[in-house]
């Protein structure tokens, strides 16, 4: 293997490592566990998550932490910023031709990088919808489609939603889709 394939390689375990907590500096995972134990003092907490997402700025558990916080906290705009951040990040690991392709089956269900990608996507979709930002929701359902055809990820039910919400559909009448998958939906 090319030395830059392999150098490529390493940092996408890397990522895949830390997408599961790996490779966190511990004075890092202190801040982060400190700051969950400020539940009741929100600005220390935050305080704290800003310091531990400067420690580590490529990290993605302190962009996590920072993302939970603020929609948690209802500050639903800040979320998505720190969700844009953690799909830039996903998006540095997974390398520039990642998408060009969609990755397979057994990518989507058990790749950590791509999982992280694709749940990144789904809840930038989210906030997206909450914030009656549908054009943006559309855009990123409809590249999770094209992604996860399989829609291991459950995307689809918002896809639906948004589908729902563009017919006028009231959202207590009865659903007529799956519980998951795709189906025709087409907003």
């Amino acid at each position: 293997m090319p030395a830059d394939r392999l150098q490529f390689a390493n940092d996408l375990a890397a990522f895949a490592d830390g997408v599961i907590g790996g490779g966190l500096s511990p004075q890092v995972e202190a801040l982060i566990t400190e700051a969950g134990r400020c539940r009741d003092k929100p600005q220390q907490a935050l305080a704290l998550l800003e310091q531990a997402r400067a420690a580590a700025p490529r990290h993605p558990a302190p962009v996590i932490a920072l993302y939970r916080y603020y929609f948690y906290s209802h500050q639903l705009n800040q979320a998505k910023g720190m969700g844009e951040n953690a799909l830039a990040i996903a998006r540095t690991a997974l390398g520039p031709d990642f998408g060009d392709v969609p990755p397979g089956d057994e990518a989507t269900r058990h790749n950590a990088a791509v999982r992280f990608y694709l749940f990144t996507l789904k809840g930038l979709a989210y906030l997206n919808l909450r914030l009656d930002e549908l054009d943006e929701a559309r855009l990123m359902l409809g590249e999770l489609r094209r992604l996860d055809p399989q829609d291991h990820v459950g995307a689809a039910l918002l896809w639906h939603v948004l589908s729902r919400h563009e017919h006028g559909t009231p959202l207590d009448a009865p659903a007529d889709y799956p519980l998951r998958g795709w189906g025709s939906a087409t907003p």
